[in-house]
């Protein structure tokens, strides 16, 4: 079983030999510190994991198994923000813990994992606690050496560690304590990159050219780095999905819809026989992920229309019945989503697209410059999406129309897309476009996310009358749900002739 723990620190190190001789400052006084507390020397000792080829070491991530101290066991430590990061823990073994193995797969996929570093580390501790007793921070001061392949390296490293709930601007007023005793931020982000860095094993840099024959201002060179961007979220995302945190299993599939919408949108700058295959597994991919984020939405929306009704309107067990509905279809739902990430299949996509990108088959557009290239790509989607409004517009209220409106919706969001990508080189005339398409595509993902809500409401009415209880309540959500549905039609119009002048202003 693996335990999880928001990490937030800061490390220093001594400016000068005369500074560390002088050693660490006493921190009484400083900001809340009222007192300092000598916890003792520990011995530890640590092996660092990772692929020959270090990608973990090249994405920030770092794997260790450690004994000594009070925290023995394997820890895997996964960025969030700089000074901030995950530390998931489990009990000391001789293999690696499943739970980590899969939060680790979308990295690793096939490739062994090995010993790289050893650091031997002598800590002494010492707590910084308030005034009433609590603990603030640990403040560690670490003599390392590292081992690597034959090669060693040794430093002190001072650490000091934000208690669950201590205030951040704690370490800021540690740091201007420490600035003044000859003690600077640490350069290195953790004690592996410095050790790597002192034994000539730094992990090799990413690939980030323009690609094969490309000038950087290209637009082949300018769609491989939109591509690489969201190839990369796409992996960093997988083990927030496994983890189940907040907005991840929307922020992995977004990713892989933005990758199928530049094949699409570039498909003159890219093979589409190349490309088509990876895409057709992106799709299958989102679609694995959407049934359990689609339910997500959806529960959503249901329980905020539950909300808005005064409670006299509120017959029967209606949030019961709410929740029993949802745990049942989440439950399945969540269960498909790790199942396809824990998939063959998966790990075949993540290397086609690696490869794909390693190796991309670019055509001869691809050596057009950008400024010139990308409105034409950026503008035929939009008069695709123009296309699919109009149709829409022109059929009468009903299913007909309704799935329509969802066409229209999918090719907002290629738009938007589309106008998003080519920001970087277009600037602010496609951020304008962008942002007006993505109204659209709200407005229209608001419309379809009714629709999906009425089925499900008649379902929820068809349950409770079953079992003899009032289907009045979802009755009356349904009858919203179709006024709103009517409003955000009437509504479509004006939103539409919003992005006619920002579509103008890119075309030139």
């Amino acid at each position: 079983m693996a335990d999880t723990k928001r990490e937030i620190e800061r490390k220093f190190e001594f400016s000068t030999t005369k500074a560390g001789r002088r050693g660490v400052p006493d921190l009484t006084g400083t900001a809340a510190i009222a007192a300092v507390t000598d916890q003792g020397t520990a011995e530890l000792d640590a092996v660092y994991y990772d692929t020959p080829d270090q990608r973990l070491a090249a994405d920030g991530l770092t794997l260790r198994r450690r004994t000594g101290g009070k925290d023995a066991g394997w820890h895997l430590k996964l960025p969030v923000a700089p000074g901030v990061r995950d530390e998931i823990t489990a009990p000391l073994g001789d293999t690696l813990p499943d739970a980590l193995t899969a939060l680790l797969r979308s990295r690793v996929r096939d490739t062994p994992l090995e010993p790289q570093v050893r650091l031997l580390s002598s800590r002494k501790l010492s707590h910084l606690l308030d005034a009433d007793g609590a603990l603030l921070a640990e403040l560690s001061t670490d003599a390392v050496r590292a081992e690597r392949a034959g090669a060693t390296a040794a430093w002190t490293e001072v650490e000091v560690e934000l208690a669950d709930g201590a205030d951040p601007a704690l370490l800021d007023a540690v740091e201007k304590t420490f600035r003044k005793a000859g003690l600077r931020v640490s350069d290195a982000p953790s004690k592996l990159a410095r050790a790597l860095a002192e034994t000539g094993g730094e992990p090799p840099a990413r690939a980030a050219g323009a690609g094969p024959g490309l000038a950087e201002d290209t637009v082949g060179a300018h769609v491989l780095a939109y591509l690489r961007e969201q190839r990369d979220t796409l992996i960093a995302q997988d083990p927030a999905v496994r983890r189940g945190l907040p907005d991840s299993v929307h922020q992995m599939r977004v990713a892989t819809r933005r990758l199928r919408s530049a094949f699409k949108t570039y498909r003159r700058v890219l093979d589409t026989a190349e490309t088509g295959p990876v895409g057709e597994e992106l799709r299958w991919l989102a679609a694995e992920l959407g049934v359990d984020r689609d339910q997500e939405v959806l529960l959503e929306r249901l329980q905020t229309r539950l909300d808005e009704l005064p409670r006299t309107l509120v017959l029967g067990p209606v949030r019961g019945r709410l929740k029993i509905w949802n745990v049942a279809r989440r439950t399945g739902s969540r269960r498909a989503a790790l199942a396809a990430l824990d998939s063959r299949r998966y790990v075949v996509l993540l290397g086609a697209l690696d490869a794909l990108l390693a190796d991309p088959p670019l055509l001869k557009a691809a050596a057009r410059p950008a400024e010139s290239a990308l409105p034409a790509a950026v503008l035929a989607d939009y008069e695709r999406l123009t296309g699919r409004i109009e149709s829409a517009l022109s059929m009468d209220p009903g299913e007909g129309r309704d799935l329509a409106l969802h066409e229209a919706r999918k090719a907002a969001k290629r738009t938007r897309y589309a106008a998003e990508a080519a920001a970087p080189a277009l600037g602010k005339p496609a951020r304008k476009l962008a942002k007006a398409v993505k109204a659209v595509q709200s407005l229209l993902g608001d419309h379809q996310d009714g629709v999906v809500a009425r089925e499900a409401l008649r379902g929820l009415a068809i349950q409770a009358a079953g079992a003899g209880e009032s289907a009045f309540t979802w009755g009356l959500l349904y009858g919203r749900e179709e006024a709103l549905a009517e409003r955000r039609e009437r509504e479509l119009p004006q939103v539409w002739a919003a992005t006619a002048r920002p579509a103008a202003v890119v075309r030139g």
